[in-house]
């Protein structure tokens, strides 16, 4: 076994520019990096590269894009960089031509404590389902999705005020690290891959939909909260105000100590320092949003030059 693989990285968004980095910085040899195709953003639709594939132009790595994975010229080229290791961060799904590769098989690094929160967004329903602590993995591929051998683990806590956003920047670093430590160990060979357990209480961590954002205030407050924090800043939890869309982005819970005496979805608001929302058991109360056509702003802000249809509490 090489005591320095020669690694190919594949990876996308700003979350896996910290791993490439980390990698780099602590010598390991980043033979080429795979990428998504360039495209179209924003208001002009101008070709927007991906965070790596700037991150790695910088560094001076060979750069593959390919739109198919499965495309033979693609696979000529990947073969081409003789790779003894494969490192997957925020990627796409790999054909198993593509993981099974190099000899010493492909790496993937998962938000979440596996086999808990396998799927597209474990960040978000950690914090939608009120967890208090996740986690990063470093598994190794194989067939089923997210299903692979664990190599290791770090977990760390969520406190009651993190958005998802706070979890994806705290973890970035997190797993950067455990990923530098995973490829000294399998360099090393005093790393033993363990399978994953299958416990019965098993929770996913499904694509985030549009639909799921949306808040049902009938819920209990902390449910209401946890939703709004675990889908902050993207896509963000919405419902309406006066007709329009309304995306929150953070918020306080107020639980009520007496019976509610408004109906859920109601809102109050005293036009100058808290706009909140009754739920079934309290109210939410806002305190950064954006509404449709409008800029994110803090609450205060907002109520400054808002003019309510209904009045407070209607």
């Amino acid at each position: 076994m090489p005591t320095n693989p020669r690694i190919v990285f594949m990876g996308t968004p700003e979350f896996a520019v910290a791993s490439l980095e980390a990698l780099l910085d602590a010598g390991c040899m980043v033979v080429a990096v795979v990428t998504a195709p360039d495209k179209p953003a924003g208001r002009g639709m101008q070709l927007t590269e991906s965070a790596v594939k700037k991150y790695a132009q910088k560094e001076g790595l060979p750069i593959l894009q390919p739109e198919k994975l499965r495309d033979p010229g693609f696979l000529e080229a990947l073969r081409a960089f003789r790779a003894d290791l494969q490192i997957v961060v925020a990627f796409r799904m790999l054909p198993e031509i593509v993981w099974d590769m190099p000899p010493m098989g492909t790496v993937n690094l998962h938000g979440s404590l596996l086999p808990q929160y396998r799927g597209a967004a474990p960040i978000n329903w950690a914090v939608i389902n009120g967890e208090t602590e996740t986690g990063v993995t470093t598994f190794q591929l194989q067939h089923q999705i997210d299903t692979g051998s664990i190599l290791l683990q770090d977990r760390f806590p969520i406190a009651d005020t993190d958005t998802a956003g706070d979890v994806h920047d705290r973890m970035m670093v997190i797993g950067a690290q455990l990923l530098v430590r995973t490829v000294e160990g399998l360099a090393t060979g005093t790393l033993r891959p363990k399978p994953q357990e299958n416990p019965t209480d098993l929770k996913h961590a499904p694509k985030i939909f549009t639909e799921t954002g949306h808040i049902d205030w009938n819920k209990p407050t902390f449910a209401v909260y946890n939703l709004i924090r675990g889908l902050s800043p993207f896509p963000a939890a919405f419902t309406q105000l006066d007709g329009k869309l309304l995306k929150i982005y953070r918020a306080e819970k107020v639980l009520h100590t007496l019976a509610p005496d408004v109906a859920p979805g109601v809102y109050d608001t005293d036009g100058k320092t808290y706009l909140r929302f009754a739920t079934a058991d309290g109210y939410i109360r806002v305190t950064e949003l954006q509404l449709e056509g409008k800029k994110k702003m803090a609450v205060t802000d907002f109520l400054r030059g808002y003019r309510f249809n209904s009045l407070p509490g209607h």
